[in-house]
């Protein structure tokens, strides 16, 4: 009896133990740190505000808009006016003069315009492979021309892609810019297109990254749709003659396009057309076609940069990370005005050899309803699209008014990936992030809003205080102020009538632009004479 009670005791106490030793395994598994989310981040290259089909285009874009469909979008996302400077503020989550891309690539000998990124500004591939992140980028740098500042040394495992300007599609180049994988300069392949070798290479990268079994960020920066215009005939073709109706029409379908989305409300205004947008019933025949087939490779390129993205999210869903991946889009500018053209490239447009670009007119159409281009602190020039899709975050579609800036996409990153932002990092002080996180608008609430935000490229300037905005453009230097709760799209300017709010505005932008290291744009240009002539190119 005694043996029996005995084993009856033991088996007692040991289902105990292992129930106890169960719901132990239960309780950490509970508290067990959630997995790090892998982190896409896609630019598009000189596209403007209404160019996708979910802010109002007619531009194929499906992807996007199904990411949209189920994901967020701002309305009031900014950039930083110009391809250069904007990607030094995404990479780095400071303005472009304290990331030393006070104007472009090239080093005009100053503080802070030294043309690629200083060791006292990290990356987020840096920040994030010091988190234990894999890390790739695919597309185009722009950001330090000469290869000890490739992206390979500033936190990128893997590169593939032009450190250059980008602006070429088909081989041969017509620059003598490289295309790099990894540190190696390659010679593209036959029948080679770039937007479509910056996507393959994407897929391949998330591929390698989940086989080191961590998490991942991809940084995925196309040159489309920026010029030159060209694009694959078979997507050429389906646009052609669609534009025809000319600019005014079809800014304005993307106008009313834009209220029935919910990107604007009903009764918001458009700005007024560009004064150097010609009446489209007087063009002859000829040059309304030509303005169709830029437009129609313009769009091409935008479609095709769309359908690769599709195969990024399809490998996304088939290796099962869908839903841990925050995919952010976003464009680095808006439509540009830029016109070149060249005897030496006698391509017809959109085929390779070619060099064109769509010209003002469509570019105001690809701004709308905002007023100015690429280069300017006119809305139309530093208003992007923005598209967040993340599903453990993002529950359902929303479309959030809150104004943003691309200084805060590595404060965001950072906040979603539990990444400690580092104060010293290969002992050299880091300068402070300058961005808000972008996480209370994720979760639908409000977040605290930047005391003010500022712009500077070329000497143009802008500021923006609540919904007070200053604009000053270069050369003219003409004062713009406008309510942008009242007037959004800048049509009236109301500078006169507010002298002590333009003063305010003048004022604080001064102080930001002593903070950051501004230097006066003529100052820039007795640096280096030759910058005049690069000034207005890519």
């Amino acid at each position: 009896m005694n043996s029996i009670l005995k084993t009856f005791t033991i088996l007692i106490t040991s289902a105990v133990v292992f129930s106890c030793n169960e719901k132990k395994k239960e309780a950490v598994a509970e508290h067990k740190a959630p997995e790090k989310p892998n982190v896409i981040l896609i630019l598009a290259d000189d596209m403007g505000y209404s160019d996708l089909g979910c802010y109002g285009s007619e531009i194929k874009t499906p992807t996007l808009d199904k990411l949209a469909s189920s994901g967020l979008r701002m309305t009031q996302f900014y950039n930083a006016s110009r391809c250069c400077p904007t990607r030094a503020s995404l990479l780095t989550g400071l303005y472009p003069h304290q990331a030393n891309m006070g104007f472009m690539q090239e080093d005009c000998n100053l503080p802070g315009y030294g043309g690629h990124l200083p060791d006292n500004a990290i990356t987020i591939a840096e920040l994030l492979k010091e988190n234990g992140y894999a890390t790739a980028m695919s597309g185009k740098w722009h950001i330090g021309n000469d290869r000890a500042y490739w992206p390979t040394k500033k936190g990128f495992d893997k590169y593939f892609g032009t450190p250059h300007h980008g602006g070429e599609y088909f081989s041969p180049f017509l620059s003598d810019q490289p295309l790099v994988l990894g540190d190696s300069i390659i010679t593209p392949e036959a029948d080679f297109y770039f937007t479509e070798a910056i996507n393959e290479y994407g897929v391949k990268f998330v591929k390698d990254m989940q086989a080191e079994k961590k998490p991942f960020f991809l940084y995925l920066a196309h040159i489309a749709p920026h010029f030159p215009l060209q694009a694959r005939a078979e997507d050429i073709a389906k646009y052609r003659g669609k534009y025809m109706q000319g600019f005014v029409e079809t800014r304005n379908k993307r106008f009313e396009k834009q209220k029935q989305l919910g990107i604007i409300p009903e009764d918001y205004p458009i700005s007024d057309i560009d004064p150097k947008v010609p009446d489209w019933e007087t063009l002859s025949e000829a040059e309304k076609d030509d303005y169709d087939l830029r437009m129609s490779v313009y769009a091409a390129q935008i479609e095709c940069m769309d359908r690769g993205i599709a195969d990024l999210v399809k490998t996304l869903k088939e290796t099962g990370v869908y839903d841990n991946t925050m995919i952010v889009f976003l464009s680095d500018n808006g439509g540009t005005r830029e016109d070149y053209s060249s005897p030496d490239f006698t391509a017809p447009i959109g085929e390779p050899g070619s060099f064109a670009c769509y010209k003002l007119p469509w570019a105001n159409v690809s701004n709308t309803p905002y007023q100015k281009f690429k280069h300017w602190g006119n809305e139309g020039g530093i208003r992007t699209p923005l598209i967040v899709h993340y599903p453990r975050l993002i529950k359902k579609a929303r479309i959030d008014n809150q104004p943003g800036h691309i200084v805060d996409i590595m404060t965001t990153i950072a906040d979603v990936t539990g990444a400690r932002y580092p104060k010293n990092m290969n002992n050299t002080q880091i300068q402070p992030m300058e961005g808000e996180s972008l996480l209370p608008i994720f979760k639908n609430e409000e977040r605290k809003a930047h005391e003010g935000l500022f712009w500077e490229h070329e000497g143009n300037k802008a500021a923006r205080l609540g919904n007070w905005k200053w604009v000053n453009v270069y050369p003219e230097g003409v004062d713009e102020l406008y309510n942008l709760a009242k007037d959004p799209v800048e049509n009236v300017n109301i500078a006169a009538e507010n002298p002590e709010r333009l003063r305010i505005m003048k004022d604080e932008w001064q102080k930001w632009a002593d903070r950051v290291g501004v230097m006066p744009w003529e100052k820039v240009l007795e640096s280096k004479p030759d910058q005049a002539r690069l000034q207005i190119f890519y």
